[in-house]
């Protein structure tokens, strides 16, 4: 079987993830973190989110912007893959955001990815000023945004006329230290659409990570590659997860009553349902049986796992547990 990639995102604040962490104390959190990762070899990459507000409500918790991250994570790690999973396309401009990634791949010595997706958190759209369009127009905007994209990346210069989007003449110098630029990775998983996109661009997709959700997503990726000719071994397939991982099934319990106790502080409302949607996840459990459930996804053609550890904040051991125990077990 082929070996798996393992991801790891940098707690932000996104998530709840920062409280009761002084502001001033933040970067040093998510940056050792982020050196932890670099100074070992379990992690071809580390990740943020790109929102401005937190989830699961916007409660006004810390959420440290995604490209100012990539950046200081560029100048601070060496050996590691930067990427987002995922930006909005139309948070930015994407010939100004084709120049934002390009740099940080210069600073980064080449190791930006790009995880691009077409958006879904309507509260802060509207609070940013942003509107928010209908699920159509956003994918259309992905889609012409990922053609600006690779003008610029691949000749320097862009001019397209679109429906959402114009340039005409758009200068990119230096081009990117990766050659055609930063890997493309098309996030979301509809399927007459979004799909039709990665399949047309993508060298990633990112998409539902339960077995079953993943192969029939895979499926249809197929279905948009063969209509338009391309192989789909071409398109890594990753998926994203919420681990929660324990020696023995007590130690599951304790981190999960930690994870409640924790939101609790913030968002006492949902801290019970959030908590619950955490258990239904694939990967809860012990190192035997996420070992097992990431074997069964692996044989479903899941070539890379993005991580995600609630307390990774506060306490590294669920990480250097999935470090020592599982990732061992899927090279």
């Amino acid at each position: 079987m082929p070996t798996m990639r393992f991801g790891l995102f940098i707690p932000q604040g996104w998530r709840q993830d920062l409280t009761g962490i002084d502001a001033r104390e933040h970067w040093a959190v998510m940056s050792g973190l982020a050196r932890h990762a670099d100074e070992g070899d379990a992690w071809e990459s580390i990740w943020v989110y790109d929102h401005f507000h937190a989830v699961p409500e916007p409660n006004g918790e810390a959420t440290h912007e995604a490209w100012s991250l990539i950046n200081a994570f560029a100048a601070s790690t060496s050996r590691v893959r930067l990427g987002q999973m995922c930006t909005c396309m139309a948070y930015r401009n994407p010939a100004y955001l084709a120049k934002v990634a390009t740099t940080a791949d210069v600073i980064s010595g080449g190791r930006v990815e790009m995880g691009i997706g077409a958006g879904w958190y309507e509260h802060e759209w509207r609070a940013y000023g942003y509107g928010f369009p209908r699920a159509g127009e956003r994918i259309a905007m992905l889609d012409e945004g990922v053609q600006i994209f690779k003008q610029l990346w691949t000749n320097g210069v862009a001019t397209f006329a679109g429906e959402h989007y114009h340039v005409d003449g758009a200068q990119l110098s230096p081009l990117p230290l990766q050659v055609d630029g930063p890997p493309l990775w098309i996030a979301g998983g509809g399927e007459r659409k979004t799909l039709r996109i990665a399949a047309e661009h993508a060298q990633y997709t990112n998409f539902d990570g339960t077995p079953e959700g993943f192969a029939h997503k895979s499926a249809v990726l197929a279905e948009h590659c063969a209509a338009i000719g391309r192989d789909p071994a071409e398109i890594t397939r990753s998926a994203n997860y919420n681990v929660v991982i324990g020696e023995t099934q007590a130690e599951v319990d304790d981190k999960f009553a930690w994870i409640e106790e924790h939101l609790s502080l913030t968002i006492p409302e949902k801290a019970a349902s959030t908590t619950s949607d955490l258990r239904k996840g694939p990967l809860v459990g012990t190192p035997e049986q996420v070992v097992a459930t990431l074997q069964e996804l692996r044989g479903l053609g899941l070539q890379y796992a993005i991580t995600y550890f609630a307390d990774a904040a506060y306490d590294r051991s669920s990480i250097e547990l999935f470090e020592q125990q599982v990732i061992p077990e899927l090279r």
